[in-house]
């Protein structure tokens, strides 16, 4: 009787790690996509902390965003004059700072 109550746990925990694997589309994808089709790119580093909320408010969509790291790409972030961390890339110009999705619609006119 108790292995049997043991797999039963089991078998629901496996059930719940697998559903959580196993997210839909995320809710920024179409809008990410769009920056990175514009040419926007976000410069940063994996150590800053506001590059890290910049990457939380995207949430899985971030993996759409054009993202350089500069800690690995040092040479192509100083021919950007990128001098501080997150700066947004658009249409030639530098926008330092954190930027929020509707600074990022505003400046780019892609629709949420």
């Amino acid at each position: 009787m108790k292995i049997y109550l043991i797999l039963t746990i089991f078998f629901i925990f496996i059930i719940m790690f697998l559903s959580g694997c196993t997210s839909g589309p995320g809710e920024y994808d179409a809008f990410a996509n769009c920056l990175t089709e514009e040419g926007v790119v976000m410069y940063g580093t994996e150590w800053c902390s506001h590059c890290q909320n910049q990457k939380k408010m995207f949430g899985s969509s971030f993996e759409y965003i054009n993202f350089v790291d500069c800690d690995k790409n040092k040479n192509e972030c100083l021919d950007k004059d990128i001098q501080g961390y997150p700066t947004w890339r658009i249409d030639g110009k530098n926008y330092p700072g954190e930027q929020s999705i509707n600074d990022l619609k505003t400046s780019t006119g892609c629709e949420l």
